[in-house]
């Protein structure tokens, strides 16, 4: 029996798993990754990415290449609804608002406003590749067809024994600590004991993948979805690539003694032609898989060295595109807090801090899904469950006169959120702020704030932590083109803002006070030590 020795194990190669994969690499931890299948999802599944996401995406370096994946769906906007798909014309066809909102134009300006890129419709199917690609780049431990067979935990680590599933060889793992991306129905989750916290459930459905060339029928008309209400196949018909990959969700209902063995190839190509409208339409079924709209959360997202994430920790109806953004962003904010810890720069408190920010979240968007569904009162902005939420918790320093509202969307720089987008010139280049985030803490500060350049450079060598320090200012290496960033961060050009390797605010000061490198450094304290900061 062969023995590995790696800082992080992950189990589960999908989306989550290996976005956790590329945020390691982009902090220069090594770890291996273990994934029970052969191969990424064949299975289209979750197929938008919100800007946030393509923000983590953009940081990772596998922006464009995910845009360039997604573009066969490019084209694709809004819902319908049609009894049958073959007797409608597509052409003026009124559009169904995604969620009920007619905010789409209104979304997409916002969305201008605060970042510097936007949102994207990439297909499970299709965006895995292009994660495990830039993992095996960078030079990642990633076996998949390898299962977990037992793990337990030790007063220094974790101890785990996997096994190839084509060889049969079996191998001992020795990590730090483990992050458990293993799904709804998570191995890890179970062995650890911890509860799903029912939430409630919101129907069966089989969804089919299928091939059919329907391109004639939808060309210069592409949806997103297609409900249709043919009451011999109700469904809902959603593109893959616009050409000839679909799927088709139904219904089922087990309570009524309806099982998924109901769901043949006959009966599904069955379903499939009534729905089109097309009784002799050729139709070849990829994959048939069951799934349920449902609401769940972890009781804990961790237990001594283990982690849980994505949808291992949270399960959401699909209704507004939470579940694997919300997963993949629980990997970008454990992933810096456990390099930190790895490389001595913060104690282990730290990783409590983990469940405190991304728990609330994922409860906030499950609830946003929730709602969605039934169209009912309470429904907030959609970008804020993707991005305009707060972090409470022992590694920000929060402001006790700040008003904390979660229906409207507002990135001014208050410490717990994510850092406000502005236009800048570094260099020569036009690049945003959220360009400089990513790697280490950063610090900004305006024209007047030079002292806090070196109160940075004094902590950094005190600390032992690495500190990016930018003046922003008309003139300089980083120009404010727009002369707006004092007022997006919310501070005047002598005070200054520290944002985490998460691009979060940490903290922020108007103050014109004296002993900066001491209060930036007390700052650090209680960020990574959890020693109260003297925030005068």
């Amino acid at each position: 029996m062969s023995k590995k020795q790696s800082p992080v194990f992950i189990v589960g190669g999908g989306l989550v798993g290996l976005s956790a994969a590329l945020c390691l690499a982009n902090q220069n931890i090594p770890y291996l990754l273990i994934e029970r299948h052969a191969c990424t999802s064949i299975h289209p599944r979750a197929n938008g990415m919100n800007v946030r996401t393509m923000e983590i995406f953009r940081e990772l370096g596998i922006e464009k290449e995910i845009r360039t994946a997604g573009e066969v769906l490019e084209k694709s906007n809004g819902a319908i609804e049609v009894k049958v798909l073959a007797e409608t014309d597509l052409k003026g066809l009124k559009r169904i608002a995604p969620n009920g909102h007619k905010l789409e134009a209104l979304i997409g300006e916002q969305v201008k406003s605060i970042s510097p890129i936007t949102a994207c419709a990439c297909s499970q199917d299709q965006s895995e590749p292009v994660l495990l690609e830039k993992a095996q780049q960078l030079g990642g431990d990633i076996r998949f067809y390898t299962e977990l067979i037992s793990f337990e935990q030790t007063k220094t680590g974790i101890q785990a024994m996997i096994r190839d599933r084509k060889t049969g060889q079996v191998e001992t793992i020795y990590a730090k600590y483990m992050i458990a991306a293993d799904g709804a129905k998570s191995q890890v989750r179970q062995a650890l004991g911890i509860e799903f916290t029912e939430g409630g459930s919101f129907g069966h459905h089989i969804n089919i993948y299928f091939q059919a060339d329907l391109r004639k029928m939808v060309e210069g008309h592409e949806f997103i979805v297609c409900n249709i209400t043919n009451p011999e196949s109700p469904g809902s018909l959603l593109s893959v690539n616009n050409k000839d990959r679909w799927c088709f969700h139904v219904a089922y209902h087990p309570e009524k003694g309806e099982s998924t063995d109901d769901f043949s190839q006959d009966r599904c190509i069955d379903l499939i032609r009534k729905a089109i409208g097309l009784p002799n339409l050729d139709v070849t079924i990829l994959s048939i898989l069951p799934w349920e709209a449902a609401s769940r959360i972890a009781d804990h997202y961790q237990v001594g060295r283990v982690f849980l994430a994505g949808d291992a920790a949270h399960v959401m109806p699909p209704k507004g595109a939470y579940g694997a953004n919300t997963g993949i962003q629980d990997a970008h904010n454990l992933v810096w807090k456990l390099a930190a810890v790895l490389r001595d720069e913060a104690n282990t408190d730290l990783l409590t801090t983990y469940e405190q920010e991304r728990k609330p979240v994922a409860q906030f968007a499950t609830n946003q899904s929730v709602l969605n569904l039934a169209d009912g009162e309470g429904r907030v902005h959609p970008l804020i469950p993707a991005i305009g939420y707060l972090y409470q918790s022992d590694a920000i320093v929060s402001e006790e006169d700040i008003e904390i509202r979660l229906d409207e969307l507002r990135l001014d720089g208050v410490p717990g959120k994510r850092a406000p987008h502005v236009w800048c010139s570094y260099r020569g280049k036009r690049i945003s702020t959220i360009d400089l985030l990513g790697k280490t803490f950063v610090l900004f500060t305006g024209d007047k704030g030079k002292e806090w350049l070196d109160a940075a450079s004094n902590v950094s060598l005190c600390l032992e932590i690495t500190i990016q320090a930018y003046q922003i200012s008309a003139y300089g290496d980083l120009v404010d083109i727009d002369n707006n960033w004092s007022e997006a961060y919310g501070i005047r050009s002598e005070g200054a803002v520290l944002i985490r390797p998460d691009g979060f605010v940490a903290w922020r000061t108007n103050g014109q006070m004296a002993y900066k490198a001491e209060i930036l450094a007390e700052v650090f304290q209680q960020i990574l030590f959890h020693r109260k900061a003297n925030n005068s």
